[in-house]
């Protein structure tokens, strides 16, 4: 994976582990640097009524007695309606009503209009609208592979949210369709089909103004970037990657010991931080003090090692190249080192067709045929088995 001068973790970010032990805030006279940003805390106008209210038209037509009435089915029906069109699970269709739109987080209300979103958008969206009509909705967080994307100079290192709707019941969503839980996803990735760690409505706020501080960072607006990673780290203080995007700005201001004060800050939160680790590394290795920047460099490395998702991320990295040797060596890591992931043989397959190696193709799709939720239709060749779109929409335990 190519390494830039810093990344922003955004959309949403890396997985927030729990740390060993609890950690003591940094005091506010060591964290914050509000004069060198004229920072007004009224920069910052979305509230989280702002961010999950829903379109007032919309809102009307959920409060229909007869939808309030109606059974978790018809309502589950007339949420995937809402979102991926009426003909959603009609003969196999997955629908493509609010398609995926990378690099800008916004509001329900304004995703709702604009009938697109990114993985937050499209998230906050759902759930508000599950909460309107009644539905056990859970947001959660899964841990998906680094991809990194580039946006005005700035390195984007994407995690990953989706909503997860209990059921105790047998919950038909589809036609031929029938689930306990559902998790409905919009971007899926490695992990994604799994249950993840649930996130409370601050939780997805801070998140929230995370990317919107990335975007204004990516802009070089460095005042709204400061002042919505702290309305981010003041509404969650737990949410390691705010302190390490803050740790940018400080950093472009030349404001280094308050940047490395929150590295380590982010580290000691949430120790599988990779993204801030990689950034304390670069800061110290800046400053000459390469004793010190080995330390991490190692960490990293032997990190790396066992990790399958940072595998699957470099191979994604490859397969976007169209490098698919290189994909396939590092798929294949990632294959030996988990089990239970069809997207990395989906992916394996795809590059070793596109090496014209059929034999290992046919094998590698095999696995995923085993180990697909929906399954895929007999007599389909491989490729079209494997290249499927990226927005597979709903998926269930």
């Amino acid at each position: 994976m190519n390494i830039k001068a810093f990344s922003i973790i955004a959309c949403v970010a890396t997985l927030a582990g729990c740390a060993a032990a609890p950690v003591a805030p940094i005091p506010a006279p060591l964290l914050w640097q509000d004069q060198a940003f004229n920072y007004d805390a009224k920069l910052v106008t979305i509230t989280k009524q702002d961010l999950f209210a829903l379109d007032a038209d919309l809102q009307a037509s959920l409060k229909g007695s007869r939808l309030e009435r109606a059974s978790a089915q018809v309502r589950g029906k007339r949420l995937t309606a809402l979102i991926y069109g009426p003909q959603f699970g009609v003969n196999g269709s997955k629908g493509t009503a609010f398609p995926y739109q990378m690099g800008r987080s916004r509001i329900a209300a304004e995703t709702w209009r604009q009938k697109r979103g990114d993985c937050l958008s499209l998230l906050v969206l759902t759930y508000a609208i599950a909460k309107a009509m009644d539905l056990p909705a859970t947001m959660q967080e899964v841990r998906v592979p680094h991809i990194v994307d580039r946006y005005g100079g700035v390195d984007y290192v994407a995690g990953h949210v989706n909503l997860l709707i209990k059921n105790g019941g047998r919950l038909q969503i589809s036609d031929g369709f029938s689930f306990g839980n559902v998790i409905i996803d919009f971007e899926p990735q490695i992990g994604s089909q799994r249950e993840g760690s649930a996130l409370t409505e601050d939780a997805i706020l801070a998140r929230f103004y995370n990317n919107l501080a990335a975007e204004y960072l990516a802009a070089g607006q460095l005042d709204l970037a400061y002042a919505h990673f702290k309305a981010a780290i003041l509404t969650d203080a737990n949410f390691s990657s705010s302190y390490a995007n803050l740790a940018v700005v400080y950093k472009r201001q030349g404001l280094l010991p308050y940047a490395e004060r929150l590295l380590r800050y982010a580290i000691a939160l949430d120790d599988d931080n990779d993204t801030a680790v990689g950034a304390l590394h670069r800061l110290l290795q800046s400053q000459g003090r390469d004793s010190e920047a080995a330390q991490y460099a190692k960490l990293l490395e032997a990190r790396r090692e066992k990790n399958p998702y940072y595998w699957f991320g470099l191979g994604l990295n490859y397969f976007q190249q169209e490098d698919y040797r290189r994909a396939i060596s590092a798929l294949e890591q990632a294959a030996a080192l988990s089990t239970g992931f069809e997207e990395v043989h989906r992916y394996l397959a795809l590059a070793y067709l596109r090496t014209g190696n059929a034999q290992a193709a046919k094998k590698q799709a095999a696995v995923v045929t085993a180990l697909t939720v929906d399954g895929s239709p007999p007599g389909v060749p491989v490729e079209a088995m494997v290249a499927r779109k990226r927005m597979k929409n709903l998926y269930g335990d």
